[in-house]
């Protein structure tokens, strides 16, 4: 049974997700044989692993072999919405103001068609659990033409997660099994 409360949720997800890891590598490379699987974009937001998080690196090597445009979000304001920073792989990071790998302050500033994003659980209605920042949800409001699209393994999937009125949904997830649409929630 998932916990409703998000703290406890929360601490629940990242012990199931830790375990997931365990076949992370395999994970990885799996979902980057999916990439033709995401929906049409030219410039494409990912990001850098962290911890458990689902690594996005082989499916950054093969969206820059299909030639899409990739980018990594940038923290400069921990209460602002990120920034996308233009980058490919090998190229040189730094650490942004929330402690995460990001491009050079020298690299292009981007506005991404598609945003791949880490989570701790997602459910088929485009819930989306994060790690709490709120980082992602406020750059989803501040660009809300960008499609938003969850990296993360199978496991992580709930029945249905709690949603509140700051939360903004997912358009489908990309898992190691493939990439699901995010399903319309059935009227109340």
């Amino acid at each position: 049974m998932i916990p409703s409360d998000k703290v406890a949720l929360r601490a629940e997800m990242r012990r199931i997700r830790r375990s997931l890891a365990g076949n992370g590598a395999v994970a990885a490379e799996a979902v980057a044989r999916l990439a033709d699987d995401l929906p049409e974009a030219v410039a494409i937001a990912i990001y850098r692993a962290m911890g458990s998080e689902l690594d996005p690196a082989p499916l950054a090597g093969a969206l820059a072999s299909l030639g899409r445009t990739l980018c990594l979000p940038v923290v400069i304001d921990r209460s602002a919405p990120m920034i996308f920073r233009r980058w490919t792989p090998g190229e040189p990071l730094e650490v942004d103001a929330a402690g995460c790998p990001a491009p050079l302050p020298l690299a292009e500033v981007l506005k991404p068609d598609l945003i791949l994003t880490p989570l701790l659980a997602f459910d088929d209605f485009g819930g989306r659990l994060g790690q709490g920042g709120g980082h992602y949800d406020r750059t989803f409001a501040a660009m809300p033409q960008a499609l938003r699209i969850g990296l993360a393994y199978a496991g992580q999937r709930v029945e249905r997660l709690p949603v509140e009125p700051h939360d903004i949904a997912l358009h489908g997830v990309l898992t190691e099994v493939g990439y699901t649409p995010a399903r319309k929630a059935a009227p109340a």
